[in-house]
């Protein structure tokens, strides 16, 4: 892949995602796209650019594009914010939205599902102090092959190893062939949607919690300010976010304050709310 190549590609991929690429990343641009290529009868990455720049084939960007996005992903990934949904969040929304009795939440860049789908057994693990609610958890990813994939909430061995505590595993998969297929009541507990960050969130509605994780830190400031902005708008005034463990918004907007002592959690930044009362939210 010569630096030119390099470069279109980084360029595509900025413009339809909001991503950059390092400049040490060919390998990882090799890796992924190398099957596409092959895909499309292109011997290489080369040809495949040519191709790109030649035909501009809508289905061939978004191809790339999906391809080359970041698809990380596993149950509990970095343990934190999910001890903070407990901990905090979940008993200032029992208290809160107890009348109404509802509560969305979405989990932006969820790539194969483990973010929503570890949410949804927390709540099943809530037992009796979320019954009768409304849960909505709303998915989204700009790639539809991952999307697939969390519908389908078919896992292989190693996935379901990956942060799953094996009580949870028993409890709510069953074994379908050599992988692990989560409960379909827990599928149905979760909306999947193809969605851009880039793109307007209007359609997706307000939320009173959002989990966006790990996918800041690919973007550049405007772009980080612009998304951080357009969530400000996009979450409720007594709502919540949660942010990755290396990602902040400090630096990049005054819509959100960090609440103390509870790293990676946020709320808007006129906001004021009293600390809740902490309740048990294991069955």
């Amino acid at each position: 892949m010569t630096p030119q190549d390099y470069a279109y590609l980084s360029k595509l991929l900025n413009e339809r995602s909001g991503l950059q690429l390092a400049g040490d990343k060919q390998y990882l641009i090799e890796s992924r796209l190398l099957p596409v290529a092959r895909e499309n009868n292109c011997g290489s990455i080369g040809d495949l650019v040519t191709k790109l720049k030649a035909f501009a084939e809508e289905p061939l960007r978004r191809r790339v594009t999906e391809a080359m996005t970041i698809n990380e992903s596993f149950f509990f990934r970095d343990k934190t914010p999910f001890d903070r949904f407990q901990d905090t969040v979940l008993p200032y929304m029992q208290k809160i939205r107890g009348a109404s009795k509802r509560l969305r939440i979405w989990c932006a860049a969820s790539s194969t599902g483990q973010e929503p789908y570890s949410l949804a057994m927390m709540f099943k693990q809530a037992g009796a102090a979320f019954a009768g609610w409304k849960i909505s958890i709303v998915a989204s990813d700009i790639s539809t092959e991952v999307l697939e994939k969390a519908k389908s909430g078919l896992y292989t061995q190693f996935e379901v190893q990956r942060g799953l505590p094996i009580q949870l595993l028993l409890k709510y998969f069953k074994q379908d062939g050599d992988q692990w297929r989560i409960s379909q009541e827990l599928r149905d507990m979760v909306q999947y949607r193809q969605h851009n960050l880039l793109d307007s969130f209007a359609p997706l509605g307000m939320f009173d919690v959002i989990f966006c994780r790990n996918v800041l830190i690919y973007f550049d400031s405007k772009t980080k300010q612009d998304v951080l902005s357009r969530i400000s708008r996009t979450l409720v005034k007594d709502g919540h976010l949660l942010l990755g463990a290396a990602e902040t918004v400090v630096g990049f907007t005054n819509l959100f304050a960090p609440m103390p002592e509870k790293r990676g959690l946020y709320v808007h930044a006129a906001a004021k709310k009293p600390q809740p009362q902490l309740a048990a939210m294991s069955a």
